[in-house]
C-alpha cells in the first residue's frame, strides 16, 4: 500500500491539471459572443434562433474572417506552453473533439491567443470553438467549455467587433411626497436613462414630469443649474386606470448640428439624469410607478475594486470607476452629453481608466477608427493617436491597430511639419492642404484652418481665485512659433513609432524614427531648457516656465536626471494649475520622478481643484473641469476627468504591463503615506490582486498573479525593517533603489512581510 500512494498522489495531480480547463473565452477580445439582447436586455433565446429574427434580436459585431481568439487559464496551473483549438459549424461536433473548420493540433505558444487559421469562414453563420492546453510539465488541459459567436457581413464603417448596448432597469433609491399630489425620486446616481412609468390614476388629465443631474435644495430639482448641467420638463398624458407610458426625449437640436454618435434604434434616445420629480398626479406611487431604464455598454462591476485607508481616496475610485460605465451609453468613447462627439484626449484618459476597472477593449477601437478619420483641431490631439494605439497592443498584446493604422499613425505624427533641427510647429507655413488631408482634416474649427496648439483647456477664462494664479488652465503658457508641450509630445511619438517600426518588421523605419528621437530630445533642451535653472521654457522665445512645460517634459522622459529635482520643485510650487485632463500627465510624471507622497497628496484633495470638488457639488460622474467658475459651460458626464482611475492601478499600486498583453507585467506600488490598501484589477490574461499593510513593526505586501503570466513584484524597502520574508520563507534578497525586486514571479498568490 505504501508503494502506491506516490503513484496514486501523482495520478491525482495530473487528473487535477488537466481539470484546469481554459475559460473566458474572447473572439476578437469580446466576451459572452453567444449572448443575445433584445433592447438591451439579455434574452434567454439561443443565437441560432436569434438570426432568424434579427431585426428583433442583438448580439455581437463579428465581421473579421481571421479573428483573434484568446482565453484565460488558472494561475495553479503553471505557465503555458501549447494550445489546441477545435472550430466547427456545429457544437455537436465539437462535443465529441471533433472539428470540421479548424484542428489546430499542438501549438507551440506561451500566448493566451492565436488567431483563427482554419478554413475560411462564411458571412452568416455561426461558428463554434473551444480550446485546451498544456502546461511547463507537458500536461494537457481539459478542453474549455465552447464559445460560438456569429460572423456578420463586414461593414466598412465598423471594422472592429463591439457589443450591442446594454440596459439596466432601476427603482428610484428615495420617494418623497412633496406636495398634495408631487412627489421627487432620487436614483442615486446620474444615468445615461429613459423613463418608463406605471400609472394608477384616478382620473384623466395631464401631468408634468421633471429630471435634472441637480438638486437647488433637498427635493427640489435645479431648473438653472448651467448651460451644459441638465434639466428638463415635459407634459405627459395619462388616462385613468392602471397605464404604462414611456417618455420619448425631444431631440436636442445644437447637439444634432454637430453630428454627434447616434444612439441605435433598437435602444433609443437617452437624456442624463439622476432625480426626478412627478406633478399634478392624483393617484398613489409605489417604487414600481417610477422607474429608470439606464444605458451603458456591458460593464462588469465584479472586475475591479479599490479600498485603502483614505476614505476621500476610495470616494474618488467609486467616482471614476463608475463615469466608465455611465459614459460608455454610445458605445464609443464620446465628451459627453453635451457633444457625444468623440475627442482623442478624451479617448486616451477613457481608454486607460477603462483598462484599469474593466477588461474591456473594443470601445477604445471602435474610437480610434472614428478618430482617425475624423480628427479634432488640437495640434496634441493628432499625437495621441500613437498612445492610443500603443495601449492597445500593450494591454490586449494584438498588435491589430498597429497593422491596420500603420500608415494613418505615420501621418498623425506631424513629421512634415518639423524644421531644420527636428522640432515640430503649426506656425511656419507647414499646413498645406496636401498635408491637412494626409490627416483627414477638411474643415474649419471655429472659422480656423488647420491644426492648433492645445496645451491645456480651457485655454482662457476669467476666474482666477486662491488656487489659481492665471485665467484658463494653460498656467499662463506663452504660445511661441515653437512649443515645448508639443515637442515632448512629438519626441513620444518617435520614441513609440520606433518600437511599432520594430514589431512590424520595419527595420528601416525603427531606425528612422529612433534617429529623429534622438535629434529632437537633443534639440529639445537646446530650444527650451533654460540653463540657469534647469527647468523647461514654454517656447523658443520666452523665459516663461509654466507647469505645462515641465510635467510633459518629466512624463515623457525628456528631462535630464540631475536636473529632475529642480523640475519636480517648480512643480510642486504650481499646485494643480491644469485642467481635468492635464492631471493625467501631471500624475504620471509625479509618480514616473518618484514623488507618491506629494501624488497623493492631490489625488486627495479636498480645495476647490480637486476630483473631491465632483462629489462635493453634487456629481456622481466626473466633471469636465474642476468647477464651474473655471468653466462655466461645463458638464457633469465627462470621462476625462477620470484620471485617478488608471492612475491608482498604474501607479499608486504599480500595476502595468511591461510585455504586450501582460505577458510580463510590473507590481510596484508606491504608498507614499497611504497606511493600507486593497486592489483588484483586470487584464486580459485575468485579474490581478495586490494589497499592502503598514503597522510600526512590519510591513505586509500580497500579489496573485494570473495565469499565463509573469510579475515583477517590487516590495517598498524600508531602512528600519531589514528581513524580508515570502510566503514564510526567510529571503536573501537585498533592496536596491528602494525596492526589494522579486523577478519573473510565476502565477500563484505571495504574501511578503517586511520585519
Amino acid at each position: 500500500m505504501r508503494s502506491l500512494a506516490p503513484a496514486i498522489l501523482l495520478l491525482l495531480l495530473l487528473f487535477e491539471a488537466r481539470c484546469q480547463a481554459p475559460f473566458r473565452l474572447r473572439t476578437d477580445k469580446l466576451l459572452n459572443t453567444h449572448q443575445v439582447y433584445e433592447r438591451g436586455f439579455v434574452v434567454d433565446i439561443p443565437l441560432d434562433s436569434a438570426l432568424k429574427q434579427q431585426k428583433r434580436y442583438q448580439f455581437a459585431y463579428i465581421s473579421n474572417p481571421n479573428p483573434v481568439l484568446s482565453w484565460e487559464t488558472p494561475r495553479q496551473g503553471g505557465g503555458v506552453t501549447a494550445c489546441q483549438i477545435l472550430a466547427a459549424t456545429d457544437a455537436r461536433l465539437l462535443q465529441s473533439n471533433r472539428a470540421d473548420l479548424w484542428d489546430s493540433q499542438k501549438i507551440s505558444s506561451r500566448k493566451n491567443q492565436t488567431v483563427y487559421q482554419g478554413k475560411p469562414l462564411k458571412p452568416g453563420t455561426i461558428i463554434y470553438w473551444k480550446v485546451r492546453t498544456w502546461n511547463q510539465k507537458g500536461v494537457a488541459s481539459a478542453y474549455s467549455a465552447t464559445a460560438a459567436f456569429y460572423l456578420s457581413e463586414p461593414d466598412p464603417a465598423e471594422p472592429f467587433a463591439h457589443q450591442p448596448l446594454v440596459a439596466e432597469m432601476q427603482q428610484p433609491r428615495q420617494i418623497i411626497k412633496t406636495t398634495a399630489n408631487s412627489y421627487f425620486f432620487d436614483f442615486g446616481k446620474d444615468a445615461l436613462a429613459q423613463i418608463s412609468l406605471h400609472l394608477t390614476s384616478p382620473v384623466t388629465d395631464s401631468i408634468w414630469i421633471e429630471v435634472g443631474e441637480a438638486l437647488e435644495k433637498p427635493g427640489v430639482i435645479h431648473k438653472n443649474p448651467g448651460r451644459n448641467i441638465r434639466y428638463h420638463q415635459q407634459r405627459i398624458w395619462v388616462k385613468a386606470g392602471t397605464h404604462s407610458y414611456v417618455i420619448n426625449w425631444l431631440p436636442n437640436e445644437k447637439r444634432n448640428s454637430r453630428n454627434p454618435v447616434q444612439m441605435p434604434a433598437y435602444i433609443g434616445e437617452v437624456y442624463p439624469f439622476r432625480y426626478l420629480s412627478l406633478h399634478n398626479f392624483q393617484g398613489s406611487i409605489n417604487p414600481q410607478s417610477v422607474q429608470r431604464k439606464i444605458v451603458f455598454y456591458p460593464f462588469d462591476e465584479t472586475a475591479s475594486s479599490f479600498s485603502s485607508a483614505d476614505t476621500v481616496l476610495n470616494q474618488i475610485w467609486d467616482l471614476c470607476k463608475y463615469s466608465m460605465k455611465a459614459t460608455s451609453f454610445t458605445g464609443y468613447y464620446v465628451d459627453g452629453d453635451r457633444e457625444r462627439v468623440p475627442y482623442e484626449a478624451d479617448a486616451l484618459i477613457n481608454q486607460l481608466s477603462h483598462y484599469a476597472v474593466d477588461a474591456e477593449y473594443s470601445i477604445g477601437r471602435r474610437s480610434m477608427n472614428y478618430l482617425i478619420y475624423h480628427p479634432t483641431w488640437p495640434t496634441e490631439w493628432s499625437l495621441q493617436n500613437v498612445l492610443i494605439a500603443w495601449n492597445d497592443y500593450q494591454y490586449t498584446g494584438d498588435d491589430l491597430l498597429l497593422r491596420k493604422y500603420y500608415t494613418e499613425l505615420q501621418h498623425k505624427i506631424l513629421m512634415p511639419l518639423a524644421g531644420m533641427d527636428g522640432l515640430i510647429s503649426t506656425r511656419t507655413n507647414k499646413q498645406t492642404d496636401d498635408f491637412l488631408k494626409t490627416i483627414h482634416i477638411t474643415a474649419t474649427f471655429d472659422n480656423r484652418r488647420g491644426l492648433h496648439d492645445n496645451v491645456d483647456w480651457p485655454q482662457t477664462g476669467d476666474y482666477i481665485g486662491n488656487e489659481k494664479e492665471y485665467k484658463g488652465e494653460t498656467d499662463g503658457f506663452v504660445y511661441n512659433t515653437y512649443n515645448a508641450v508639443i515637442n515632448a509630445y512629438y519626441y513620444r511619438n518617435l520614441v513609440l513609432m520606433s518600437q511599432i517600426a520594430a514589431i512590424l518588421g520595419k527595420t528601416a523605419d525603427a531606425q528612422l524614427y529612433a534617429t529623429k528621437a534622438a535629434a529632437v530630445s537633443g534639440a529639445f533642451l537646446k530650444t527650451f531648457q533654460d540653463t540657469r535653472t534647469g527647468l523647461i521654457k514654454d517656447g523658443d522665445s520666452t523665459s516663461h516656465t509654466s507647469l505645462h512645460a515641465n510635467m510633459f517634459a518629466l512624463a515623457f522622459g525628456l528631462v535630464p536626471p540631475n536636473d529632475k529635482a529642480k523640475v519636480v520643485q517648480f512643480i510642486k510650487t504650481r499646485k494643480m494649475a491644469c485642467s481635468v485632463y492635464g492631471a493625467q500627465f501631471l500624475m504620471d510624471a509625479l509618480y514616473e520622478a518618484g514623488e507618491p507622497d506629494y501624488a497623493l497628496q492631490l489625488l486627495t484633495s479636498t480645495a476647490q481643484r480637486s476630483w473631491y470638488n465632483m462629489i462635493r457639488v453634487g456629481s456622481t460622474i466626473t466633471l469636465e473641469a474642476w468647477d464651474k467658475v473655471y468653466k462655466p459651460n461645463l458638464d457633469w458626464n465627462h470621462a476625462w476627468g477620470a484620471a485617478p482611475g488608471n492612475i491608482i492601478v498604474r501607479k499608486l499600486m504599480g500595476v502595468e504591463p511591461l510585455e504586450p498583453g501582460f505577458t510580463t507585467f510590473s507590481i510596484k506600488p508606491q504608498p507614499g503615506s497611504l497606511a493600507w490598501a486593497s486592489l483588484k484589477t483586470p487584464t486580459i490574461k485575468g485579474p490581478v490582486q495586490v494589497s499592502f499593510n503598514r503597522t510600526a513593526t512590519v510591513f505586509t505586501m500580497k500579489a496573485e498573479v494570473p495565469g499565463g503570466t509573469r510579475a515583477m513584484i517590487y516590495i517598498p524597502a524600508d531602512t528600519t525593517k531589514k528581513q524580508l520574508t515570502i510566503n514564510g520563507q526567510a529571503s536573501r534578497i537585498k533592496p536596491g533603489n528602494g525596492y526589494y525586486l522579486i523577478p519573473n514571479a510565476g502565477p500563484g498568490h505571495y504574501t511578503f512581510e517586511l520585519k
